[in-house]
C-alpha cells in the first residue's frame, strides 16, 4: 500500500507580520497534485495541522477544504494532532469522518487508535499516537510511575503489547507527533534543556514504518523506516536552507518498506540575502532573483542606512526583515549558540539565572534543595 507522508502544516501560521495561509492553500493543492501523480492511497498527516490551539476561521476553512479534495480523490486519510494542536478540537466530528475514511486520532485515553487495512500483503494496522505528555500518560495509569517522556511512551507501547493491540509479526505503520533522539532540530523549533522531551528510535522497533511529526527538516532518524517528512513550507529564515519535500512510503510484505522523496516547490520562496546597501540594490544583483520571494536581507555596511526597509521594499516587497552583520554587530553577539544551550542541564540555567539575580552562586545547601525539586518537576 502506498502512503503519501506529511506533517507540521502549521495552517494559519504568521511570519514577521505576514500570513502564510495563500502560501499553504498553494503547497496543500501541490500536495493534492503529487498524491494523484504517485497513486498514493492514502495520506499520513502527523500532527500541527495548526499553528495555534485556537485556529483561525479561515485555516480551519483551508484544511477543511484539503480534507474534502483528498476525499474527493478517494485517499484514505490518517490524521493525528500535534504539541501546537488542541486535541479536542482537531477530533471534532471524527467519528463522523470516518464514514469518509478519514481517520483522526481522538483525545489520548491510554492507548493510540487502531485501524487495520487489507491489501495484496493481508492486513495493515495503522497506529494513531498523538502528541502525549507524562501528565496525560499518567492521568491514564493512575496506579503506575511515569518518569518523563520517553518512560511514558514506552508504558504506553507496553500496554498496546500486553493488551494484544500492537504484535510485532503483524504489519504495523504508527504515527506519531514526538522528539525522537538523534534529530536534527533549527533555530525556529522549541526544544527542552536537557532532552527531556527525548524518545529512544529503539523503542519502535515493532513497526515497518513510523510518519513522525514535530521537527521541521526531513530526515531519517536511527534507520530509514523512522522518519520525520518535514514541514511543507519554511517557517524561519532558520529553514532557509531546507529542501521541503513530501514522503512516499511503499508499505510491501513484512519488513519490506520502499521510501523516496518528492520535492516541494513554494509559491513565494524564504531566503536570506547578504551585501552592503548598495551591493543588493545593484539591478545586477537582484535582476536574477524572484522579488516576491520572502527576504531577510543582512546589510554588511559599517553605518546604518536611514529608512532601510521602506527603501528595499521597493525592490523586494516582501521583505520581512533586514539586520546588520558588521564590526559592532559582531563584537556584541556574545550569545551562545543554540547547539550549546541544548547541551545544557537545566540545572546549569538555575544556577545561572540564581546568579544574574542576586550577584553570588548558588551553595551547595541551595544546589541540592534545587536538583531536588527539578526531579520532583521531571
Amino acid at each position: 500500500m502506498r502512503f503519501l507522508h506529511i506533517a507540521d502544516l502549521h495552517l494559519g501560521k504568521q511570519l514577521a507580520g505576514y500570513s502564510l495561509l495563500e502560501d499553504q492553500d498553494y503547497i496543500l493543492k501541490e500536495i493534492l497534485q503529487i498524491a494523484g501523480r504517485e497513486k498514493a492511497e492514502g495520506v499520513l498527516i502527523a500532527g500541527d495541522v495548526y499553528d495555534k490551539a485556537v485556529p483561525p476561521a479561515d485555516a480551519v476553512a483551508l484544511l477543511d477544504r484539503f480534507l474534502t479534495d483528498l476525499i474527493d480523490k478517494g485517499l484514505k486519510v490518517f490524521l493525528i494532532s500535534g504539541n501546537h494542536d488542541n486535541a479536542q478540537r482537531v477530533s471534532f466530528g471524527s467519528n463522523v469522518m470516518k464514514k469518509a475514511e478519514v481517520y483522526i486520532s481522538p483525545v489520548f485515553s491510554g492507548l493510540p487508535e487502531k485501524i487495520t487495512l487489507e491489501d495484496g500483503h493481508g492486513e495493515l494496522n495503522i497506529y494513531l499516537m498523538p502528541y502525549i505528555r507524562p501528565a496525560v500518560v499518567k492521568a491514564c495509569y493512575e496506579t503506575e510511575e511515569v518518569h518523563g517522556y520517553e518512560d511514558a511512551f514506552a508504558m504506553v507501547l507496553d500496554h498496546m503489547r500486553e493488551e494484544g493491540v500492537l504484535k510485532k509479526e503483524e504489519r504495523n505503520v504508527l504515527i506519531a507527533h514526538q522528539f525522537i533522539t538523534g534529530a536534527s532540530i533549527s533555530e525556529s523549533e522549541e526544544f527542552t534543556a536537557g532532552g527531556m522531551e527525548n524518545i529512544s528510535a529503539e523503542l519502535l522497533e515493532d513497526f515497518d514504518y513510523v510518519a513522525l511529526g514535530h521537527i521541521h527538516r526531513a530526515q531519517r532518524v536511527g534507520r530509514d523506516t523512522v522518519r520525520y517528512s518535514g514541514t511543507p513550507l519554511k517557517y524561519s529564515f532558520a529553514e532557509a536552507d531546507h529542501k521541503k519535500s513530501v514522503t512516499i512510503v511503499d508499505v510491501k510484505e513484512k519488513g519490506e518498506v520502499e521510501i523516496k522523496e518528492v520535492p516541494l516547490v513554494p509559491m513565494r520562496d524564504l531566503k536570506i540575502l547578504r551585501g552592503t546597501y548598495n551591493e543588493v540594490t545593484d539591478r545586477s544583483f537582484y535582476q536574477d532573483l524572484k522579488q516576491d520571494d520572502y527576504y531577510r536581507i543582512v546589510l554588511t555596511d559599517e553605518e546604518e542606512i536611514l529608512q532601510a526597509v521602506a527603501k528595499l521594499r521597493t525592490i523586494y516587497p516582501n521583505l520581512m526583515q533586514v539586520d546588520y552583520e558588521n564590526t559592532r554587530t559582531r563584537h556584541n553577539a556574545a550569545i551562545e549558540s543554540r547547539e550549546d544551550l541544548r547541551k545544557k542541564e537545566p540545572m546549569d540555567f538555575m544556577q545561572e539565572l540564581f546568579a544574574l539575580q542576586n550577584n553570588q552562586e548558588m551553595t551547595d545547601e541551595q544546589i541540592a534543595y534545587a536538583r531536588n525539586v527539578l526531579e520532583d518537576v521531571k
